[in-house]
């Protein structure tokens, strides 16, 4: 509205007399073209090689390549805490969602896998690979929650951490799998 307000006012018998102002200032947006792309393919000539084939004939590995850093605790230990965060979701939707559809509840179910008749190790190794995730996971966020207090963050503190919070991991996951 406003524009069409002003080219009205500022028409070739507007307020400024003769000259037209809406076709100096708004005529370039106006009276623009689109203009097309057409983009040609590139025809390598012969013996010339791309990035990729280049690197390919030099043997070099492609990237991004993470064989070239050294394994840390430090990246372990993150790499492995998403990974457990991953599981623990998977499990929790699952379960969730498994308690709405499935047609029984989570007695019949526990009773059918007791009626399995597994081995006492079988049965914790099975206990331990549910409970390790959760114990790691939660030792682990306790440890990211001393960083965010700003404590435990020199190098050595969080190596160090890293083994303790790993330790303990280890016994609490035993401790729930014994359950």
């Amino acid at each position: 509205m406003a524009l069409a307000l002003a080219r009205n006012a500022c028409g070739n018998r507007g307020i400024f007399g003769r000259f037209n102002i809406s076709k100096a200032l708004l005529g370039p947006q106006m009276g623009a073209r689109t203009v097309v792309m057409r983009p040609t393919p590139v025809v390598p000539e012969k013996g010339v090689f791309n990035h990729d084939d280049r690197n390919d004939k030099l043997g070099r590995p492609m990237s991004p390549y993470l064989g070239i850093y050294k394994y840390q605790v430090t990246s372990m230990l993150s790499i492995n805490h998403r990974f457990t965060g991953v599981m623990l979701t998977g499990w929790g939707m699952i379960m969730g969602y498994g308690s709405l559809i499935m047609p029984h509840d989570m007695t019949y179910y526990l009773t059918a896998l007791e009626n399995l008749h597994w081995s006492a190790p079988a049965l914790y190794g099975l206990k331990l690979f549910m409970a390790f995730p959760f114990a790691y996971h939660a030792c682990n966020g306790l440890r990211h929650l001393s960083w965010d207090a700003g404590k435990n963050l020199e190098i050595k503190q969080v190596y160090s951490t890293g083994y303790f919070m790993l330790g303990t991991a280890i016994i609490i996951g035993s401790i729930l799998a014994a359950l």
